[in-house]
């Protein structure tokens, strides 16, 4: 089979990480998929000089942007390019983009397909800390902020920097199969991949820490025992307020109400288990607060559009009895 080849766009100020993690990931396939060579990567940059990555580290491109193709997969990671070179970059993207079967973004690597052109009337995401900006620059571009990685014909688009490599995993899972991907994600020491459209960061990131201590402590108990009366009763009672002081309170520094803050970190708490145990779905049910299968899947449904059981199908971080 021949080698499909991948040409990661390096230029100064770009992220080490959102390079580096998916060059890994690809580089390990051939032995995963038992087929030597399955990615010819090749990196590549203004002119073919060397650059400097965000963080200071320097890094000696394969070739001239100029002078690669054709071309599979497009891959374009994340940074702040010059703005010197980024009329260069953005040019030279449109072109290789025009002739790869794929092409693919980390982080504010969207930034430059959008600038390309490429994202118009797509659905995309980027790293959380810069959807608005995407959506308020590129009007037409529709920005989703909650997942991991977003597949929209053949642009994918990922979230910051350790999505990168969620994002190749997934890729090296379509061209050569879950098994190829699993052993790369062992080797890594990484989950064989997040489900695409998992939240860019848990219900405790996503949510605001409480200044008092009080509410942060009843934020803790409520992520280690999800199965308790997490009631607005029983936590105002944990933390020495008034039912009506704890809720006001609780939103005020949480961001979210009591209530919707518990929904979603037994949401949470039940994913994890689906897609990492044998447990059965009224044992996860029981364990995470539902009470009953029929009150957990009607939480799947009404949040992720897939019930308990095809969750676990879809997104299963490895087979049954699997290491």
């Amino acid at each position: 089979m021949r080698a499909r080849s991948v040409v990661v766009v390096l230029y100064d100020g770009v992220q080490s990480l959102d390079v580096t993690g998916p060059v890994e990931v690809f580089a390990g396939a051939g032995a995963a998929a038992r087929q030597p060579g399955a990615y010819e990567v090749t990196t590549a940059s203004p002119g073919g000089r060397p650059v400097r990555s965000c963080s200071g580290l320097r890094l000696l491109p394969d070739a001239d942007l100029a002078g690669v193709g054709p071309v599979h997969t497009l891959l374009v990671p994340g940074g702040v390019p010059s703005e010197d070179r980024e009329d260069v970059l953005v040019r030279r993207i449109r072109e290789l983009a025009d002739g790869a079967e794929r092409v693919v973004s980390v982080c504010t690597g969207a930034f430059l397909l959008a600038e390309a052109g490429l994202l118009s009337g797509r659905r995309v995401t980027t790293h959380w800390a810069f959807c608005e900006e995407l959506a308020r620059r590129f009007p037409d571009v529709t920005v989703d902020p909650d997942p991991i990685h977003v597949r929209d014909g053949n642009v994918a688009t990922s979230a910051g920097v350790t999505a990168g490599i969620d994002l190749a995993l997934a890729l090296v899972e379509e061209d050569f199969g879950r098994e190829a991907a699993l052993l790369i994600a062992r080797h890594l020491v990484v989950f064989l991949r997040r489900p695409g459209n998992q939240a860019q960061f848990s219900t405790q990131l996503a949510a605001q820490v409480a200044a008092r201590q009080p509410l942060r402590e009843v934020q803790r108990w409520i992520a280690e025992h999800p199965e308790a009366d997490l009631s607005v009763e029983a936590l105002a009672h944990r933390s020495a307020l008034s039912p009506r002081h704890f809720a006001r309170a609780f939103a005020a520094e949480v961001g979210v109400p009591p209530g919707r803050y518990v929904d979603g970190v037994r949401l949470e708490a039940a994913r994890r288990l689906l897609e990492d145990t044998d447990d059965g779905i009224e044992e996860i049910a029981r364990s995470c607060g539902y009470g009953t299968p029929e009150a957990m899947r009607r939480a799947f449904v009404r949040s992720l559009a897939a019930p308990p059981a095809e969750y676990r199908r879809r997104f299963r971080s490895a087979p049954a009895g699997g290491h």
